[in-house]
């Protein structure tokens, strides 16, 4: 016995890398990881990811088995109509950035798959073939579900369930039948924080020749910038970097205000620019500037330079509100004063004298309200949108 632990611990000392698994290839590790935690019961740490043990312990909570076989049939027709329904407005904000991810693994395996928030296949790449071989042929179709419940582990179904970037290679899926596919995921955001589709690059029966986890982060954050845009038409959107060439591209900080200057939204880039957040600061001042001197660089030409409150140097440009979604005709009863007032003589220029009255009246009340265009709108009767277009 006693040999036995000294031979265990010299093993240990002579080659500490292969006792701990490190020196072993990726499949040689999954295949261990396996052993550890299919047959012998115990946590294999530092052998997969824990995102990829935490999947595998949900799997076998479901009861499901490694050698159960795995369907890829997609889901009923009706629900496939309804799924690409809701998916409409990420499906045509991702369709630019995907077709040119798809243009760049035209020379490898790849298959680009954009699921809806709950793992059901919205898009998946093509390859012509004229019957579907292999497992991945059979994954990659719409309507396939690869939710953890209906596939085992995979990184859309963990990114589905966790909401994080995860890779997943070969063996550390559960089920053997997907052991020779491998593929990286990425979430998309809504304004809102919530998952709206989960981006994934999955390639089979080899690795990836290049780092496709972070090839389809890039992707995503484009994708993610692209739909958070769309959905703030409504909002003053600010764009960061302290590099100025950077301002149009993906990488560039994005947040998005509301009309009384709180944040509605910021991306990574943003908040890293930002610093620490504290909920109850209003976005202007995170920035360190009012929407008044905000809207009037909606008009400047190119970047400007800005000093965040933070001490921060940074680039940034403006784009006003595109559209109110409270913009609607104001009743009689609700009218402001200037709306109200009799028509002028024929004499007068209707337009120039109106015009400014209104112009002067909604600045006069942002003043009284500090600022503040969401009070403004509601003590004069109109939409955000009238204020912002007085402002400009």
């Amino acid at each position: 016995m006693a040999d036995g632990v000294l031979r265990v611990r010299l093993r240990h000392m002579l080659h500490p890398t292969a006792a701990s698994g490190f020196a072993l290839s990726p499949a040689q590790r999954a295949a261990r990881a396996r052993e550890q935690f299919f047959e012998q019961g115990l946590r294999p740490s530092g052998l997969v990811s824990e995102a990829v043990i935490q999947s595998w312990s949900r799997c076998a909570m479901s009861h499901a088995r490694p050698e159960d076989r795995v369907a890829f049939n997609p889901v009923t027709r009706s629900r496939v109509h309804a799924t690409l329904g809701r998916s409409r407005q990420l499906l045509e904000v991702a369709g630019e950035e995907i077709a040119r991810l798809e243009r760049s693994i035209a020379g490898t395996d790849c298959r680009v798959l954009l699921t809806d928030p709950q793992g059901v296949i919205i898009h998946a790449t093509q390859r012509g073939q004229a019957a579907p071989r292999g497992v991945l042929a059979l994954a990659s179709r719409v309507g396939v579900d690869l939710s953890e419940s209906a596939i085992g582990t995979n990184a859309p179904g963990i990114v589905v369930r966790s909401g994080q970037s995860v890779t997943v290679y070969g063996g550390e899926h559960f089920h053997d039948a997907v052991g020779d596919v491998h593929c990286a995921a990425a979430p998309i955001r809504d304004r809102d924080g919530r998952l709206a589709g989960v981006l994934d690059l999955s390639i089979e029966c080899r690795r990836f020749g290049f780092d496709a986890a972070a090839v389809v982060a890039l992707h995503g954050i484009a994708i993610e910038n692209r739909l958070l845009l769309s959905q703030s038409e409504d909002l003053l959107i600010v764009r960061l970097h302290t590099d100025p060439t950077l301002l149009a591209t993906h990488m560039a900080g994005l947040l998005a205000l509301q009309g009384d200057g709180r944040l509605a939204w910021a991306n990574a880039v943003a908040l890293r620019l930002l610093g620490p957040a504290d909920p109850h600061v209003p976005g202007t001042e995170r920035l360190g500037a009012d929407l008044t001197s905000l809207l009037a660089l909606h008009r400047h030409p190119g970047p400007a330079p800005h000093r965040l409150p933070n001490g921060l140097g940074v680039w940034i440009e403006v784009r006003a509100p595109r559209r109110d979604g409270l913009e609607r005709p104001v009743p009689a009863e609700r009218a402001p004063a200037w709306a109200q007032s009799q028509e002028p003589s024929p004499a007068v220029d209707t337009g120039a004298t109106l015009g400014a009255s209104r112009r002067a009246l909604i600045r006069r009340t942002l003043a009284e309200h500090g600022g503040n265009v969401a009070a403004t709108a509601r003590a004069l009767g109109v939409s955000r949108g009238l204020v912002y277009r007085a402002l400009r």
